[in-house]
C-alpha cells in the first residue's frame, strides 16, 4: 500500500510502501473444494469476445454505424430487448477495432445494479485498478486522455443517467475515444447520434419465391442455422418453408425470439412450433390479425418457452434472477433450489435450461459459469414476484453469501490467489446482496459480508470498499467482533488512500471496540495499524507510543496476523526514522513467518521491504533476489501497487549493474503501471530512481535513454513483468523440428526461470507454493514445448533468449 506520511511541518517528507495483513478468527465451516486455480489469459489489445455462433445479416446497419462514427464520437444503438443490439455492437467493434491504435473494449453494464459503479465497470473493462489514492473517475480520465480506442458500452437502459454522464465526460476529456452504446432508449447525452436497430429482415409471404432466395433472408437464415445446431439435422425444404416463413414473420424477426423457437426443433417439428405459438398469440389478439408490439412478441415467446418447462424447472428459472452476474452450480444448489427439488438434481436442471437457451453457459478461467440474458432476467423476476417468492429467495441468497464469505475468509491467507479469482467471479452477486442489505438496513448481514471479503477492497476496489463501509455505518452496528473489523478496515482503506483525516477516527473506534471486547489479538492489530495511521498524520510521539503498546500486547500471542502486522509497523517505523537495520530485522522475521504459512500477501510485503534495504545498502544481487521473488508473487495475486514499486526497484538494480537499456525500460514500465493503479511515486525510491536515470543516461546517452524509456512506457504489464523477471518477451520458442511455436504459460515461465537458476523441483515448489508433482508436470511440459530433453537446455534457452536485452 502507498502511505502518505506527513509531519507537523508544511512539507511532505515521505511516502512508504506499507502492507498490513489483517486476519480474523477461524469461522466454523463445512468442507469445500470450490477454490480452484483459474488460469489468466494473456492480455491482448482490446477485450471484445469471440463470437460463439455465426453472425447473420445487418449489412445496412453496420454500414450506417461505421459512417456515423466517422462523423460523431458517440453512437447509440437503440431498440427493444432481444433485437440483437449487443451482437451488432460487438461485430462492429471487431471490424473497426483494428483501426484504433489502442483497440476496442467492451464495457458490460447488464450486471451492474448500482449507478455509482458505472465508472468501476469501465475500469474493469480497461484493466485498471482502484487500489490507491486516486478515485475511479479521475484515474479513468487520466488514462484515456492520450488513448485512441473504441468503447462498446452495452446495456445502458437501467443506468441511463449514470451511463450518459460517464460517456459524456469521457468523450469531452479524451478526444481519441469513440463510443458505441447500446440501450433500449437514447442516452440523451451531448453529441449523441441515435441509430434504431430494427429486427431482422422478414421473409416474403409469397409462395412463389425460389427456395434458394428464401434461404438468404436474414430471419430465415437465423432460424435455419440455430435449428440445425439444436436438432442436428434441420434443413429448409419446400415442405417446411411455409411454416418457417410464418413463424419468422409471427416472431417479427426478433433474434432472441427466433432462437428460443429454433431450439425447440429438438422435440417438435417446425409446424408444431408454429401452431403452438399461434395459439399463444391468438389469445392475446382475440383471434384477430392485429400485430402485437415487438416487446409483447418477445414476452409471449418467452412465456411459451416457460410453459413447456416442468414445475421444478420453472421454480429454478425464476430463482436464478437473484444473481446479478455470473453464478456457479454450487451457487445454484445453495441459493436457488426449492423445497421441491433436491440439490443433486441441480446439474440436470441447469443442463435442461441451457439446452432450451433460457440460461447461457460460459467458461471463466476454467470454471463452468452461467448467466441470464438481461431480458430473461427481467422475465424471471416478474415470475418470482407473481409466485410471491421474491423475499424468500432474496433472504436465502443473502444468508448463503453471508455464510459462504465467512467460510472462505479463513482460507484467504494461504489461498489468496484462488480466493481473489473466486471474488472476481462472484463480486457482482455480492454487490447485489450488499445493496439489498443496505436497502433493508440489515447492518448485521451487511457488515458480516463486507468484512469477510476485506481483501477484495484492499487489492481490487479501495474506493468502493470505503463507500460500502460508510453507507452501512449509517444503518447501525453489526455484531461486535464484525463491527471491530468494519472500523479496522475503514481505517486500513483510508491509510491506503493516504487519507489521514479518515484513518485516525476509524482506527480509534477499532481500538475502543477491541478494548471493550477484551480480545488481545484484535487489540494488537488495531495498535499496529494505529501506529501506522499516526505516522501517516505526522504524529511521531503517538506513533511511537502505540507501537510500544503493540509490542507489549503482541508479545505473548501466538497469532500470525497479529505478529505480521506488528512486524510491518516496526519496518515502517524504521523506514521513517532511517533505521535500516530495524527494517531489515523486522522484514527478515516477516519473510520466515509468512513463507512458512504460505501467506503470499505478507511474503510479498516483507520481500519488498527487505529488498529495499538491500538496495539502499548497495547490495544489488540481494536486492534483485528479493525483488524477483516478490514480483512473481505480485503477478500471481495481481497486486498492481507492488508491481510498479518492484519494477522501479529492479530498474534501479539494472542501472547499478550497468544494464542501462533494461533500466530505462523498467523505469518507463513502472511509471505506466503506477499511473494505471492510481498510485503516487514512493519518495524512498525517488532519489535512487533519479540516480539510476543519470547512470543510464551516462551509459547510453540521453536520446537513447529517452527512447528506451518510451518503449518501456508502451509495454503491457505482462510484458514489463516478463522483462523484469528475465523471461523472453513472448515465451514462444520454436519447436525442435522447426514446425510451429509453443507458448509457455505464466506458471511454466516461472518454473523455466527457476530451472535456469539451478533450483530443484522441490525448491521450485517451495518458492511457488505448489507441489513437487505439479512442478514435475510443468517441467515435462516445458521440455516438450521447447523440443529439448534436459534442464540444462532449458537454462540455455532462457539465457540465449535474454542475451540481446542484457547488452547495454
Amino acid at each position: 500500500m502507498v502511505l502518505r506520511l506527513r509531519t507537523g511541518r508544511r512539507s511532505e517528507i515521505g511516502v512508504i510502501t506499507e502492507k498490513i495483513r489483517i486476519g480474523k478468527a477461524p469461522v466454523p465451516r463445512r468442507h469445500s473444494n470450490f477454490l480452484v486455480t483459474m488460469a489468466r489469459p494473456a492480455r491482448r489489445l482490446g477485450n471484445l469476445p469471440a463470437e460463439a455462433t455465426s453472425f447473420i445479416g445487418r449489412q445496412g446497419a453496420r454500414a450506417e454505424v461505421k459512417k456515423k462514427l466517422g462523423q460523431a464520437r458517440l453512437v447509440s444503438l437503440v431498440g427493444p430487448g432481444g433485437v440483437g443490439k449487443t451482437r451488432l455492437a460487438i461485430r462492429i467493434g471487431t471490424e473497426l477495432g483494428r483501426g484504433f491504435r489502442d483497440g476496442a473494449w467492451l464495457v458490460e453494464l447488464a450486471d451492474v445494479r448500482d449507478a455509482r459503479l458505472v465508472s468501476n465497470a469501465l475500469m474493469l473493462a480497461l484493466d485498471l485498478r482502484d487500489q490507491a489514492a486516486t478515485a475511479p473517475l479521475p484515474l479513468l480520465l487520466a488514462y484515456l486522455q492520450g488513448k485512441q480506442l473504441l468503447l462498446v458500452v452495452d446495456n445502458c437502459e437501467h443506468l441511463l443517467a449514470a451511463a450518459a454522464e460517464l460517456v459524456g465526460t469521457v468523450v469531452r476529456a479524451a478526444p481519441g475515444v469513440r463510443v458505441i452504446a447500446t440501450s433500449r432508449e437514447p442516452l440523451s447525452a451531448e453529441g449523441e447520434h441515435v441509430i434504431p436497430v430494427p429486427p431482422l429482415d422478414l421473409p416474403s409471404d409469397r409462395q412463389a419465391e425460389p427456395l434458394c432466395q428464401l434461404r438468404q433472408n436474414e430471419a430465415v437464415m437465423l432460424f435455419t442455422e440455430r435449428a440445425a445446431a439444436a436438432s442436428g439435422g434441420f434443413e429448409l425444404t419446400e415442405a417446411n418453408r411455409s411454416a418457417v416463413v410464418e413463424l419468422c414473420r409471427r416472431l417479427d424477426g426478433l433474434p432472441l425470439a427466433i432462437e428460443l423457437a429454433a431450439v425447440r426443433t429438438r422435440v417438435l417439428s417446425v409446424e408444431q412450433i408454429r401452431d403452438r405459438l399461434n395459439d399463444r398469440f391468438g389469445l392475446l389478439t382475440t383471434g384477430g390479425k392485429a400485430a402485437l408490439p415487438r416487446h409483447q412478441t418477445l414476452r409471449t415467446t418467452i412465456e411459451w418457452s416457460h410453459e413447456l418447462l416442468n414445475p421444478v424447472e420453472r421454480a429454478l428459472l425464476r430463482g436464478l434472477c437473484v444473481f446479478a452476474g455470473r453464478f456457479t452450480l454450487e451457487d445454484v444448489e445453495s441459493a436457488c433450489m426449492s423445497d421441491d427439488a433436491r440439490a443433486d438434481q441441480s446439474l440436470d436442471l441447469m443442463s435442461s435450461l441451457v439446452d432450451k437457451s433460457l440460461v447461457i453457459k460460459e467458461d471463466v478461467r476454467g470454471v463452468a459459469c452461467y448467466r441470464l440474458h438481461e431480458t430473461m432476467r427481467e422475465f424471471a423476476r416478474l415470475k418470482l414476484r407473481e409466485a410471491g417468492e421474491e423475499e424468500l429467495v432474496e433472504d436465502r441468497a443473502t444468508e448463503y453469501y453471508r455464510l459462504r464469505c465467512q467460510q472462505l475468509a479463513g482460507q484467504s491467507r494461504s489461498r489468496l490467489a484462488e480466493w481473489l479469482d473466486w471474488m472476481d467471479l462472484e463480486v457482482d452477486n455480492i454487490r447485489a446482496v450488499l445493496g439489498r442489505c443496505l436497502a433493508s438496513c440489515d447492518a448485521v448481514s451487511g457488515v458480516d459480508i463486507l468484512t469477510s471479503v476485506a481483501w477484495y477492497w484492499i487489492t481490487r476496489a479501495t474506493t468502493e470498499g470505503v463507500r460500502w463501509l460508510d453507507d452501512l455505518a449509517r444503518c447501525g452496528p453489526g455484531q461486535p467482533e464484525a463491527q471491530f473489523w468494519a472500523y479496522f478496515l475503514r481505517g486500513f482503506l483510508a491509510v491506503l488512500k493516504a487519507d489521514a483525516a479518515a484513518a485516525g477516527p476509524a482506527i480509534e473506534r477499532a481500538l475502543a471496540t477491541a478494548r471493550h471486547l477484551a480480545q488481545p489479538i484484535l487489540l494488537s492489530q488495531a495498535l499496529s495499524m494505529a501506529s501506522i495511521a499516526a505516522n501517516l498524520a505526522g504524529d511521531r510521539p503517538s506513533a511511537m507510543r502505540l507501537l510500544d503498546e503493540a509490542v507489549i500486547v503482541t508479545g505473548p500471542l501466538d497469532d500470525l496476523p497479529a505478529r505480521i502486522s506488528l512486524l510491518q509497523a516496526r519496518a515502517l517505523d524504521g523506514f521513517f526514522t532511517g533505521d535500516i537495520e530495524a527494517v531489515r530485522a523486522a522484514a527478515s522475521e516477516g519473510v520466515g513467518l509468512s513463507r512458512g504459512a504460505g501467506d503470499l500477501y505478507s511474503l510479498e510485503m516483507m520481500l519488498l521491504n527487505i529488498g529495499g534495504t538491500a538496495l539502499i545498502m548497495g547490495d544489488l544481487d540481494e536486492a534483485k533476489r528479493f525483488y524477483i521473488e516478490a514480483l512473481m508473487i505480485a503477478r500471481r495475486i495481481d497486486d498492481r501497487v507492488a508491481e510498479y514499486a518492484l519494477l522501479d526497484g529492479l530498474g534501479c538494480v539494472a542501472a547499478g549493474s550497468r544494464q542501462a537499456r533494461l533500466a530505462a525500460r523498467l523505469l518507463g514500465a513502472a511509471e505506466t503501471v503506477r499511473t494505471q493503479a492510481g498510485a503516487s511515486l514512493i519518495p524512498i525510491l525517488a532519489p535512487m530512481i533519479a540516480q539510476a536515470e543519470e547512470s543510464a543516461k551516462a551509459a547510453i546517452g540521453v536520446s537513447k535513454f529517452e527512447a528506451e524509456l518510451t518503449t518501456g512506457k508502451g509495454l503491457t504489464r505482462d510484458e514489463a513483468i516478463r522483462l523484469a523477471l528475465g523471461e523472453p518477451a513472448h515465451m514462444a520458442p520454436a519447436a525442435a523440428n522447426g514446425e510451429g511455436r509453443a507458448l509457455l504459460g505464466r506458471r511454466e515461465a516461472d518454473v523455466a526461470r527457476l530451472v535456469a537458476e539451478g533450483l530443484s523441483n522441490k525448491q521450485i515448489g517451495a518458492r511457488l507454493f505448489i507441489s513437487e508433482r505439479t512442478v514435475d508436470s510443468h517441467v515435462r511440459s516445458i521440455l516438450n514445448k521447447l523440443g529439448v530433453n534436459s534442464r540444462a537446455q532449458i537454462a540455455a534457452w532462457i539465457a540465449s533468449s535474454l542475451s540481446d536485452l542484457r547488452q547495454a
